[in-house]
């Protein structure tokens, strides 16, 4: 798996989730953007890939307690909402960074 891929760190608290990389790279997610980018079936429909998570069903305040990493190839993450489904594979995740180098057009 390239360096790229490869989480290094997953810290949390209570606002964000930072996940610092094997090549150097630094992604912070705010918790509210992962649970509602969660791709398990509960959350989203397999076969039309429709979301079925209504982003304004999900707190404000949700945060990640705790996180497993599965295997070489994801993480999950357990949120304060009682989901534990959803698995973040690392490509994925990595995509879903939207900092500044990532998404230069993010002014947050």
């Amino acid at each position: 798996m390239s360096l790229k891929f490869h989480p290094e760190s997953v810290d949390l608290d209570s606002d964000r989730i930072i996940v610092k990389w094997g090549d150097g790279h630094c992604s912070p997610y705010e918790n509210k953007y992962l649970r509602i980018n969660c791709g398990c079936a509960e959350c989203v429909e397999e076969w039309s890939q429709r979301k079925l998570l209504d982003p304004a069903t999900v707190a404000s305040n949700i945060c990640a307690e705790d996180y497993l990493m599965i295997g070489r190839y994801a993480v999950q993450f357990l949120w304060s909402d009682a989901h534990y489904t959803g698995i973040y594979p690392l490509q994925l995740l990595r995509s879903l960074c939207q900092c500044q180098v990532c998404f230069p057009g993010n002014s947050g």
